[in-house]
Order: C-alpha cells, then sequence, then structure tokens
C-alpha cells in the first residue's frame, strides 16, 4: 500500500525534488528547462485557481478538479503541441511520484489534452527551388552592409546538405567536423545527449574550408578546435536569433521567400533534406539516423508524404489497370497470308 503525503510537502518541494531525480538521466540543459518551465507555470496557475500562494499550495491540492482548471488557462492563449507537452511533463512528474509511493495515484489521465494533428514535412516548394538558393548565395545575392557571402553560403548548404535541426548547427565547433579530405564526417549533438555522426561530400567541405579561410582573413586570429564552427559578423558565436535572420534574409535575397512554408525557417531546409532523402529511395532507417530522430515514427512520416510515394501508390490503384486496358490501343493482330 502506497504512502500518503507528508501534510506539509508542498507542491513546489516536489516539483524540485522531481528535477533533481531527472538529473541523473543527463537531460539536456534544455530539456531540464522544458521540464521547469511546464511545471512551474501550470503550478502558479493551479495556486492561482486555489487562491494560495505558489510556494504554499500543498501536494495534496493537486487534485484532477484543479489540475484541469489550471489546464484549462494553460491551453487558452498556447498552440496545442505546447499544451501536449506540458501535460507529459506532468503525467511523468506524477508517473514518479506514484513510483516513489509519495502519492496513491496519478490525476493527470483525468486531464483533457488536445489531439494533435500528424506531422506533416514543410520543405521548401518547388522542385528545384533548393537549386535556385544554393545558385543565388554563390552568386552573393544576400546585399547587406558587411556582406559575408561564403559564410552565408556555407550555413545554407550545411543545413540543406546534413537536415541539422538549429540547435545542433550552433553547438558546433571547428573540430566537430573530421577525416580525412574527401571522408570527412560532422560529429553532431542531438536530443536527448545522443549523438550522431554525418558524412560531408567534397563539394561542402570545399565551401566551409573556403568560409574559415575568409574568418581567419576577417577576424585576424587562428582558429582553434574547440571555437564555434558558426558566427556572425562579430566573430562572437552565431545565436537562434541571428541563425533565423541570416536564413530568412538569404530566402528574401534569393527571390524564394514565397516558397517557403508559414512558421519554418531552418526547419525549411532541414524538412527539405529528409523528403529529397525519401524521394531518392533512403530506406526509413536511414533517414532515421541522418536526422536524429529516437522514433522510427517520424521518420516514416517523410516516405510517406514524398511525391514518389504518393505517385506508386496512385500506380497501383487497381481502377488504373482497369483504365489502362480501357485506353491503351489494342494491338495489330498478325494474320496469315492469304495463299495464292
Amino acid at each position: 500500500m502506497t504512502a500518503s503525503p507528508h501534510p506539509a510537502t508542498t507542491a513546489a518541494e516536489a516539483v524540485e525534488d522531481y528535477l533533481i531525480a531527472r538529473q541523473p538521466a543527463k537531460p539536456s540543459p534544455h530539456t531540464l528547462a522544458a521540464y521547469r518551465r511546464d511545471l512551474t507555470t501550470v503550478l502558479r496557475l493551479a495556486a492561482h485557481t486555489h487562491n494560495t500562494p505558489p510556494d504554499q499550495l500543498l501536494l495534496t491540492d493537486l487534485t484532477a478538479p484543479l489540475l484541469r482548471r489550471a489546464f484549462a488557462a494553460f491551453a487558452a492563449d498556447r498552440a496545442p503541441s505546447s499544451v501536449v507537452r506540458a501535460w507529459s511533463t506532468w503525467n511523468g512528474f506524477f508517473g514518479h511520484l506514484v513510483a516513489q509511493g509519495t502519492v496513491d495515484g496519478n490525476p493527470m489521465p483525468a486531464v483533457d489534452r488536445p489531439r494533435l494533428k500528424p506531422h506533416q514535412p514543410k520543405p521548401l516548394m518547388g522542385e528545384d527551388t533548393p537549386e535556385q538558393l544554393l545558385a543565388a548565395l554563390a552568386a552573393g545575392c544576400r546585399r547587406a552592409r558587411d556582406p559575408w557571402p561564403q559564410r552565408d553560403f556555407a550555413v545554407l548548404a550545411l543545413a540543406l546538405l546534413t537536415g541539422l535541426r538549429s540547435a545542433e548547427m550552433l553547438s558546433l565547433r571547428i573540430d566537430s567536423i573530421s577525416g580525412r579530405p574527401g571522408e570527412r564526417r560532422i560529429r553532431v549533438h542531438g536530443k536527448g545527449g545522443t549523438t550522431r555522426s554525418l558524412p560531408i561530400e567534397p563539394p561542402l567541405e570545399a565551401l566551409i574550408d573556403d568560409y574559415l579561410a575568409t574568418r581567419t582573413q576577417r577576424f585576424s586570429t587562428r582558429l582553434r578546435g574547440s571555437d564555434p564552427l558558426l558566427v556572425d559578423n562579430r566573430g562572437n558565436a552565431l545565436q537562434r536569433g541571428g541563425l533565423q535572420y541570416l536564413v530568412r534574409q538569404c530566402y528574401k535575397h534569393a527571390g524564394i521567400h514565397d516558397r517557403v512554408a508559414r512558421g519554418t525557417l531552418v526547419h525549411a531546409l532541414r524538412h527539405t533534406f529528409a523528403t529529397r532523402l525519401a524521394e531518392d529511395g533512403a530506406s526509413v532507417t536511414e533517414i532515421m539516423h541522418l536526422l536524429g530522430h529516437t522514433s522510427i515514427t517520424s521518420s516514416q512520416t517523410y516516405i510517406d508524404t514524398t511525391a514518389a510515394a504518393q505517385r506508386e501508390a496512385a500506380r497501383a490503384n487497381r481502377t488504373y489497370t482497369a483504365l489502362r486496358r480501357l485506353t491503351q490501343p489494342a494491338a495489330p493482330t498478325q494474320t496469315d497470308p492469304a495463299p495464292r
């Protein structure tokens, strides 16, 4: 029989204990910050609903009715995906408490959460849009106060040819790229503390080498392996906002900004990389490894939605088979020549 929580245990104390208990699993700082944000935000809303200061709300106060009202307030101005993520965090929190014998049950199944639409890739629109983008960048299309076309070209090509997430690109160091010329690989630190190694081909190697050479000239400094691979125009590590601005400007000056799905910037390049892999026949396991997915379901989406896969499925329709027989001209029949 599980024990009931101590009457003096506050919800805030339980949250801190839970976050400490998660640390041996080595979640990334980003993941841990997301856990804290989801737990403390809903906790404040629950305390407000309960008319209690957040630091005085007891663990025993967190009943299903209170959590339903707190999540209703949380969901009012947030995207469904944010609500689902917070619900999962709280479900994990209560699952931990139940496993520890701190509470008798998990109230989260009684709290509704949105049903998310299946994830749909949003690559750059247009069959040859990636080629147009790269050609424009090679010609130095981006007009800026302090232009650095080699850096812009290298950043966009890196994203298109590796499918890296924004955070993964920003975490790269110069020594993340290793190996002999023509056989280099890039070591990527992905979600959940995972690491994967991706091959890069000579054309991308040459672009990165050219960019690094211009960087040395710009800042008159010797590059070290521990230095960030991607930097801004002042030589500082490129940040998320700076990367998004750079990509947006490249789209604009290349004349393809109308071919980018709303809400995507760097992710459009990742989706383009994955979609082209699927269209060119890559297996789901290959896509899974290259993108750093932990679930095969996420990788399968790209195969399910490629134009080639859709056309193949349409071609296999039995009605099409019947229609072909009806519309194809009949082959001429061979007749024996009449006897003379």
